[in-house]
């Protein structure tokens, strides 16, 4: 149980190489064989947590890279959609569909009347034809 809390706790006051260094020397000493059961495995699980903080730092300078190169760590890029564009792309942009539909508007109003004057012509060609 002491191991499972032991190799879930990480030191994030030590910067990578400090704890690097200190996991470099637990290797070290659990490797010469000179330290008791005991004394070994807490040293072990000292090294757990040490490689714990390590991955961490790793990991989050790997995040960092790959949001300020683009890729990921397989080398595929990465993309997010952009939400920048520029106030004035946007005011063109509201403007033109502006203009369109005004167009669109004055072009319904010349076909209504184009209409209205036909059927004028036609009511006007009718009545003639009664006389």
């Amino acid at each position: 149980m002491a191991k499972d809390k032991a190799a879930a706790e990480t030191t994030p006051d030590l910067s990578f190489e400090d704890a690097l260094g200190a996991l470099q020397g637990i290797v070290e000493s659990l490797e010469s064989g000179s330290l008791g059961l005991e004394e070994s495995l807490a040293r072990f699980e000292e090294g757990i947590g040490l490689l714990k903080t390590c991955n961490d730092v790793l990991e989050q300078a790997e995040q960092r890279i790959e949001t300020l190169t683009g890729v990921d760590a397989n080398g595929n890029p990465t993309t997010e959609p952009m939400q920048n564009e520029a106030t004035i792309d946007k005011e063109s942009e509201a403007g033109k569909v502006a203009d369109e539909d005004e167009a669109d508007e004055d072009e319904a109003d010349e076909d209504e009347a184009d209409e209205d004057e036909a059927d004028e012509d036609e009511a006007d060609e009718d009545e003639a034809s009664l006389f």
